[in-house]
């Protein structure tokens, strides 16, 4: 058996390692072992590798390395900018932020890393990005906001990282990430992540990258999250999801759904069920996003609801149960939903619950990921065979042909609820 590397076998800098050391990480993740050579020696990367399997320090560490071998604090004028790492969203760039901040800290200031994204005010970024920076982080809408108040240059950038490129472009991104990379060096270090490869993934990565080195991980990761579904009833989903939350006892819960207002909802219908859940979507304001995704990972929270905004960049540690209560609409952001639990080689579940209207998109679902998974119920909370009466939904009857403009008796409107016919 091969044994695994240790951060010593790299030759990483003294003061990476103290930090390294410090923060108890010894042996590194295969994505690491794999990364970290390649990278230091200059090398294109093209990685599949999931959120959790220590991508970030896999690319953060060498270009903190090469930066400050090649960077003398004070010579990044003009607001220019020597790495530049492209996230999809907020939380995304905080959390690379912070990494590449901690990762440095024993490098007495020399790496500056700024983190650039909406939601807040722009001024004060463009503040932290006077006299230059040695990291950027970034969105790419906001980055593009700041290029065009001259707050930043792009033209020295060395180190270019696409960080979950597959939900940029899901997110509808290409045209600024077109913007931005023609403002950069053609010669430069390009590194690109990304859990799937559709398309256009694949066409820009066949675009940017000069002869990379390709790494494949998630196969081995996946292994480690166990996937169940459970059919249930539309109108029996909420108290589905309440009695599996009272049976096991979860330290940790991330229930996803696909709207602002069904997080609200959701919430409001499982607190009458004894369990207090916060929310986590768009319409709340950056400050409390934060606020709340930090009692999350502290476990002050149990509960979470929340929209796909927090399918990537959430970086919760042995999150043990994610919940499709809606399905993604995109086949892709299942994957990226999931890949929240079973990280890093501990073992995670996630669960999906189908109600009738919900087989056949799963269906589509299990196809495009190459998956298939059994159906189960959960006692007391069977689905029907076929879909229950009160779930249809009643068309208006047509008008019978051969009646031209004869006045015909007004019908009484006719109203289905869809909804649950048992209080919530």
């Amino acid at each position: 058996m091969t044994q695994a590397a240790t951060f010593t076998d790299f030759g990483l800098s003294a003061p990476l390692l103290a930090r390294l050391t410090e923060l108890n990480y010894i042996t590194a993740t295969p994505v690491q072992a794999a990364t970290i050579p390649a990278l230091l020696q200059g090398k294109d990367v093209l990685a599949g590798a999931n959120t959790g399997s220590g991508k970030t320090a896999a690319f953060a560490l060498p270009i903190i390395q090469h930066l400050s071998v090649n960077t003398q604090r004070g010579t990044a004028k003009q607001n220019n900018v020597s790495c530049l790492v492209l996230v999809p969203t907020r939380e995304l760039a905080k959390q690379v932020a912070d990494s590449f901040q901690s990762y440095s800290s024993h490098l007495n200031g020399l790496i500056k890393t700024v983190a650039v994204f909406g939601g807040v005010s722009v001024n004060t970024q463009m503040l932290a990005l006077r006299g230059g920076a040695d990291v950027v982080v970034a969105t790419p809408g906001r980055l593009l906001d700041l290029i065009s108040s001259n707050a930043l240059k792009l033209n020295k950038v060395s180190h270019l990282v696409l960080d979950e490129a597959d939900r940029m472009l899901s997110l509808g991104f290409t045209d600024e990430l077109n913007q931005v990379l023609e403002l950069m060096p053609k010669k430069k270090q390009t590194l690109l992540f990304s859990a799937t490869f559709p398309e256009d993934v694949q066409a820009l990565a066949s675009a940017l990258l000069t002869n990379p080195l390709e790494i494949q991980m998630q196969s081995a990761e996946a292994s480690t999250l166990v996937q169940r579904v459970f059919t249930v009833n539309r109108e029996n989903k909420t108290a589905l999801l309440a009695h599996l939350i009272h049976q096991n006892h979860w330290r940790q819960a991330l229930i996803f759904v696909n709207a602002k207002n069904t997080c609200e909802h959701l919430a409001q219908k499982l607190a009458k069920r004894g369990i207090n859940a916060e929310v986590f979507h768009g319409d709340k304001a950056q400050g409390a996003r934060n606020r709340v995704l930090e009692a999350f990972k502290s476990s002050e929270i149990d509960v979470l609801i929340a929209t796909d905004i927090a399918s990537r960049g959430i970086d919760i540690e042995k999150l043990p149960v994610v919940i499709n209560f809606d399905l993604p609409r995109s086949p892709a952001d299942y994957m990226h939903r999931i890949g929240r639990s079973g990280r890093a080689g501990e073992v995670g579940l996630a669960i999906s619950l189908l109600c009738h209207d919900d087989y056949h998109h799963f269906s589509v679902i299990e196809k495009k990921n190459k998956i298939r998974l059994e159906r189960e119920q959960v006692a007391g909370f069977e689905a029907d065979e076929a879909m229950p009466l009160s779930a249809q939904i009643v068309k208006p009857m047509a008008k019978p042909a051969g009646t031209g403009k004869k006045k015909r008796k007004k019908l009484p409107p006719v109203n289905v609820e869809i909804w649950s016919t048992k209080p919530d």
